[in-house]
């Protein structure tokens, strides 16, 4: 297949040859100060939401438009033979995609990050930084899709996958080999929501060689900065919260500048990239993300709460709920909770029953938009690790809660609850 780019040249991240309106060199970021060599350097001084909106998108050169333009362009005129201006194609790199990747090395506070077309796109870059042979200690309670990649697909490429009860220190520290190479983390996890504490997690992997990768999907940086607590990779389903608008699919890695280099070769080598438009989209949601998520986390605790009371229902999963397991580190960890709720009612056929009967709740696949949605992960998300030791309760359901006016979402529940 003839792509017309030149594979040694530019990576998609290479901001040395961007357009100076891109550069963000003079400015630092994550929550806080800067406090170790950890800290990527987008924002310095700046608020969360004030970096979501500035960082990596100064008005448009040209024309002075405040919002970052949407490069739907697939290849770039060059000045002369062998010459660009910091884009040469497409696939290699997008000043679009540039913007976003910024602005959420910023949010994670990390060196860079690297944007795939999905986040099992993001994953598989991740996976493929790994060799025969290497081994991946993973979390037992994971995104079906994750455990399907890694299991189904990168199995048949020599690469071993033990599933472990990471709350389970002393386990954790019995699973690694000589060949560990990652420690792969989900906190709140898909679809049970226990918490993990990535400072000692971090502290594991790192006394045994290998890296810490976190997937903060559920809690996003607004609510939990991996980074700072050790992690050494931070992946994202950007579909999620921060899109949050059910419009865009999208992945992410933030990480350190030579961690993210490499990702950056596959990225253009392998061509998983979003394309302008999505890129676009996300960086639009990325915009909003500290508003919502309050909203998000406010009206999911009032619906844990009412949950919990409710005859029907059988054990309610919410780390804001002061007897859920993982309250206390959760608060140590996290600014907030969340807006993910999960619920078991003693019985698939209920289960079942009360995901169909919600009006406002839309029986559907994904999270983190701002409607609300109701799944049955054992037959909907997570059906690919059925019969597996990440199989999870029949009777369970997930709330991913939007931002309605939640006495309207309370009222939903009663009803379907019955």
């Amino acid at each position: 297949m003839n792509t017309e780019a030149n594979d040694d040249q530019g990576t998609g991240t290479d901001r040395g040859g961007l357009p100076e309106d891109l550069h963000d060199d003079d400015q630092a970021g994550a929550h806080g100060e800067r406090d170790d060599h950890r800290r990527g350097d987008h924002g310095r001084g700046h608020g969360f939401s004030t970096r979501a909106i500035h960082v990596g998108q100064d008005p448009e050169p040209r024309t002075g438009a405040v919002i970052v333009p949407i490069y739907q362009t697939s290849t770039f005129a060059q000045p002369r033979v062998g010459e660009h201006t910091g884009y040469e194609y497409g696939r290699t790199g997008n000043p679009t995609r540039t913007a976003l990747q910024e602005c959420l090395a910023s949010l994670e506070g990390t060196d860079e990050a690297v944007c795939f077309a999905s986040g099992l796109a993001a994953e598989d870059a991740i996976f493929r930084l790994l060799s025969p042979g290497d081994h991946v200690v993973m979390a037992d309670d994971v995104y079906g899709g994750t455990w399907r990649q890694i299991a189904q697909v990168h199995s048949r490429f020599g690469i071993e996958v033990s599933a472990v009860d990471l709350g389970d220190l002393d386990a954790v520290a019995a699973a690694f080999r000589p060949t560990t190479r990652l420690l792969w983390a989900e906190t709140p996890s898909n679809p049970l929501l226990k918490i993990l504490d990535l400072t000692a997690l971090a502290q594991l992997a790192h006394d045994h060689g290998a890296r810490l990768v976190a997937d903060n999907t559920f809690a996003t940086p607004y609510l939990q900065q991996p980074y700072d607590l050790g992690a050494d990779l931070i992946v994202h389903s950007t579909t999620k919260y921060i899109g949050g608008h059910s419009d865009v699919v999208g992945g992410a890695v933030c990480t350190d500048a030579a961690t993210a280099a490499e990702l950056a070769f596959l990225q253009n080598a392998v061509g998983a990239v979003p394309g302008p438009f999505d890129a676009w989209l996300t960086l639009r949601g990325a915009k909003t993300l500290g508003v919502r998520m309050d909203r998000h986390c406010s009206n999911a605790a009032a619906i844990a709460s009412f949950l919990s009371t409710h005859d029907r229902v059988t054990r309610v999963r919410y780390p804001g709920l002061a007897d859920d397991p993982g309250h206390d580190l959760a608060a140590k960890q996290m600014s907030g909770f969340g807006g993910m709720v999960s619920f078991q009612v003693g019985s698939i056929a209920l289960a079942k029953q009360v995901a169909e009967a919600t009006e406002l709740f839309f029986l559907a696949e994904s999270l983190g938009g701002v409607e609300s949605l109701i799944e049955h992960p054992g037959i909907m998300t997570h059906a690919s690790v059925a019969g597996t030791l990440l199989e999870v309760p029949d009777d369970l359901l997930r709330l991913s809660v939007g931002i309605e006016d939640v006495d309207d979402l309370l009222a939903d529940l009663e009803r379907a609850l019955g």
